[in-house]
């Protein structure tokens, strides 16, 4: 076949295109795939100029290098799945759903995406990039910047409806049949299985996180769910764990890399209390092995050797070195010896993030079906965006706006009675920080004002906080009248004052077990 030229002042140069049997193109399928659908039903934070600000920053920069070195005009392939990739998993705060045509923060998608393009020139092993593209700039991103300015995509995208079911098989179908072309994909099946376990044993050690989809931390076989059925985690199983120029090429060395990525990522993941920690050190496990690759690579058999298959690498690892039947016995307790240090350790890296669930306060919680009178309440309605998200949660709203008076209720009674423990019993975070607050000046000025609250209309909405990985809130729109009631040291009421009121009241299952007060919020907040 004749070759392909274009012709640019005056000269022709080399043209070369994509070709049907690039596994590229089906990774690049499979990426663009989704971010098709999350701009039309999986409403994610992101939008199409993002997109195309990482996309063409990295094609530009590739078709420009690749012609100033080799004078050639080729289809920038790589580059275009580092654009996409960098722009699948990178969020900025400022970025709505549903406004597929924002155009803030161009310059952070382009310049991650152009340091995760331009980085594998420079940073070289044995003739290809020692490290992922994508993942490193998205890594360093993070850790620059922070949670308060960018995040990654959550782990989490939507309930599971007609888009996500879609999104799973056009991951699982579409990422099984590269791999399998590519011939990595024993690779990705090894990580994903050792993950799994790994991720298992981390669940029933008690291991919790604060994820901003979620009401309440997600814990134990919940957390494990979550892990192991995230599109993300299959997308960085299929794509980035697998990337062919940054991965051993021998049999063996794929094998054991696999399993060490699986082990140093669950290490990293174990302390990690929110799933911004969680998200960031699922990328950092196979950003510090891609690092440590030259020294890997001198513990693995050479590629192609007698000893680069797993049959001849399991018998040198069981012989131990030690003659006779000392062999096998040495191996197999080195092995076991391996595993059981794993476990232990991944155990003793996830103390921090136990024990976050917490139970209620009896005491304070006492006998509060009788300070709220029900009838008091009014008839409430609820967005579409609750009802989406969580049905059930829609169907009990009218339980949980008397649950929000209990609350507001226990507040005046603890200010009142100047007990901090009880509004521990009550509320959370913002909402315990004001209130605590409030108690502290009744007692400097040796007075008391609580508000007393009558709902006249009150919309369920759903709070969905960017960055500082609180978790999601159910906010209830309300609109009424208070009366700010003032008693003195003796428990005397000596003024009463009433107004209008908007707010929107945000509450949460923030330890696991009661819905509690988090923030007050100004009218229309949540969705």
């Amino acid at each position: 076949m004749a070759e392909r030229t274009i012709s640019l002042g005056g000269k022709r140069y080399p043209l070369i295109l994509p070709t049907i049997r690039d596994p590229r193109l089906g990774i690049a399928a499979v990426v663009l795939s989704v971010h098709a659908f999350g701009q039309l039903g999986l409403h994610f934070t992101l939008s199409v100029p993002q997109i195309l600000a990482a996309i063409l920053t990295c094609a530009v920069l590739e078709v420009t290098i690749t012609f100033a070195r080799q004078r050639i005009i080729a289809w920038p392939a790589s580059a275009l799945l580092t654009g996409s990739g960098v722009a699948l998993l990178l969020r900025v705060v400022g970025t709505r759903a549903d406004d597929p045509w924002a155009t803030n923060d161009l310059y952070i998608f382009a310049g991650v995406a152009a340091f995760s393009l331009l980085q594998k020139y420079v940073v070289r092993y044995r003739g290809k990039n020692l490290l992922n593209p994508s993942n490193i700039g998205l890594v360093l991103i993070f850790l620059v910047l922070g949670n308060a300015r960018v995040e990654p995509l959550n782990l989490w995208w939507a309930p599971l409806n007609g888009w996500m079911i879609a999104a799973y098989v056009v991951i699982l179908v579409g990422g099984t049949y590269v791999l399998w072309r590519a011939r990595v994909l024993m690779l990705s099946a090894t990580f994903f299985v050792a993950f799994s376990l790994l991720q298992g044993l981390l669940a029933g050690s008690g291991h919790c996180m604060t994820a901003n989809w979620a009401f309440a931390p997600v814990c134990g076989a919940d957390y494990w769910r979550v892990i192991v059925t995230s599109p993300e985690v299959w997308i960085y199983a299929y794509f980035m764990v697998t990337d062919p120029p940054t991965v051993p090429s021998g049999r063996v060395g794929r094998i054991v890399f696999a399993l060490a990525v699986a082990v140093v990522t669950t290490l990293l993941m174990a302390p990690q209390t929110d799933e911004f920690g969680t998200k960031v050190a699922l990328l950092g496990g196979l950003t510090l092995m891609l690092i440590a690759r030259p020294l890997f690579d001198r513990l693995v058999p050479a590629p192609r050797s007698a000893e680069d298959t797993i049959k001849g690498f399991a018998t040198r690892l069981v012989s131990g070195g030690r003659p006779g039947l000392l062999r096998p016995v040495a191996g197999v307790g080195l092995i076991v010896l391996l595993v059981g240090v794993v476990g232990a350790g991944v155990v003793f890296a996830g103390a921090p993030a136990r024990g976050s669930v917490m139970s209620d306060s009896p005491e304070a919680l006492a006998e509060l079906q009788q300070q709220v009178n029900p009838e008091t309440l009014p008839p409430i309605t609820v967005s579409q965006s609750v009802k989406d998200w969580d049905h059930e949660i829609a169907a009990s709203a009218p339980q949980l706006l008397m649950v929000l008076s209990q609350n507001i209720d226990v507040e005046n009674q603890a200010l009142r009675r100047s007990d901090a423990n009880m509004l521990t019993a009550v509320d959370h975070g913002d909402r315990l920080a004001e209130m605590q607050a409030r108690l502290r000046q009744d007692g400097a000025t040796g007075t008391c004002v609580v508000d007393v609250y009558k709902f006249d209309t009150v919309n369920v909405t759903l709070i969905v906080p960017f960055g500082v990985q609180t978790g999601l809130s159910l906010g209830f729109d309300s609109r009424g009248t208070v009366t700010h009631e003032t008693y003195d040291s003796a428990g005397n009421l000596v003024s009463r004052q009433s107004a209008q009121f908007a707010n929107t009241f945000a509450i949460r299952r923030a330890t696991g077990a009661r819905w509690l007060n988090v923030a007050v919020l100004p009218s229309g907040s949540g969705t």
